[in-house]
């Protein structure tokens, strides 16, 4: 029940997931599990713009799927989030009077480290290969 009350506007991404227990407004296949923007809300279906990879270039599909086979996509949430964080660390900058770097930045490698000295009393061991001998 709660599928069918979902709020959807236009401009909201969704993400398409074909439900196998509803076989009316379902959508092609192709169409599973792609993320769309909404352009057209009716009654019962929503109309969904999809890019489609058709003989080498994209073209923005229009598809009506039903309520059923929509669910709100999570795709912008990292960067709704990362703008509220930017404009609060905008304010405490213009406050302060401080630079702030607003860009992201790529995970830095490891730090690097140096092994502890190998055996007790700090020798270190070579080990030799056996000859090779034929057991037959």
């Amino acid at each position: 029940m709660s599928r069918y009350l979902t709020a959807v506007k236009v401009g909201d991404y969704v993400d398409i997931f074909a439900d196998p227990a509803v076989h009316k407004g379902m959508p092609h296949k192709f169409y599973h599990g792609r993320t769309g923007i909404v352009f057209n809300v009716t009654k019962s279906a929503v109309g969904v713009r999809v890019n489609k990879f058709v003989n080498g270039r994209i073209i923005e599909k229009r598809i009506h799927v039903r309520i059923e086979h929509i669910r709100k996509s999570k795709c912008q949430k990292e960067i709704l989030a990362r703008k509220v964080e930017n404009e609060k660390l905008k304010d405490e900058a213009r406050k302060t009077g401080e630079k702030v770097n607003l860009k992201r930045t790529p995970k830095l490698p490891k730090a690097g480290y140096y092994l502890p000295k190998a055996g007790d009393d700090g020798v270190i061991t070579t080990i030799q290969t056996l000859p090779f001998s034929d057991l037959l």
